[in-house]
């Protein structure tokens, strides 16, 4: 199995305007985050490109995984360690066949029938969720909660990775459901002082992981 990380920020320049993707690459980095996911689904493709090469070197300097969000035109000019994709983004396996085993691959689910299809077409991790109400993703369907995310990390052998509605006082709540680790948006892009949001979120992930062993 690759070795994934357990705490996944989004970066996102549309449900705010005040840092670039990079920027809040370095900020989540330097809070804890140990990958980084570069999501922008809409926008001229060269200055996609564009950031997204600041972002992956940024994520290079701070020696974190850089994966890319649905753009697997983003992914191959700029190379990438992984991509994510959603139910209906882009094929995973055309995915593996354009990008190689080198590069791991994650899929979205909110459902167990969507999680066993990510696990059928070789995905190295699954974003599962919304676990809870959230307002960042607003192409995705409604919360899946604790006890379906906690089917699917006891029925699926490779990571779940908690999405929606995650922060410092539910964590504790999807690791103990199962959950291998966090991804957010909001909770760290939209913050005054991502540095610091990121390191709460980091602390509560640890403190979580720590009960359990």
């Amino acid at each position: 199995m690759k070795p994934i990380g357990r705490f996944h920020v989004l970066t996102d320049t549309v449900l705010q305007m005040k840092f670039t993707h990079a920027e809040l690459a370095r900020f989540a980095i330097q809070g804890g985050a140990d990958t980084i996911q570069f999501r922008q689904k809409e926008g001229a493709t060269l200055h996609l490109i564009k950031s997204a090469q600041i972002t992956a070197e940024t994520c290079k300097q701070g020696k974190v995984p850089f994966v890319v969000n649905d753009r697997i035109d983003v992914a191959l000019a700029v190379g990438v360690d992984g991509i994510h994709l959603g139910q209906t983004d882009f094929p995973i396996p055309l995915a593996k066949r354009l990008l190689g085993s080198d590069v791991f691959f994650g899929g979205s689910a909110l459902t167990l029938e969507e999680a066993r299809k990510c696990l059928d077409e070789g995905c190295d991790y699954i974003g599962f969720g919304p676990v809870f109400p959230t307002d960042s993703k607003l192409d995705t369907g409604p919360a899946s909660g604790l006890a379906l995310l906690e089917q699917a990390a006891g029925e699926i052998p490779i990571p779940i990775i908690a999405i929606g509605g995650i922060h410092a006082g539910n964590i504790d709540q999807v690791i103990k459901a199962g959950a291998y680790g966090i991804a957010v948006i909001s909770a760290v892009c939209c913050m005054p002082d991502p540095v610091e949001a990121a390191r709460k979120l980091r602390r509560s992930l640890d403190d979580s992981l720590e009960r359990l062993t």
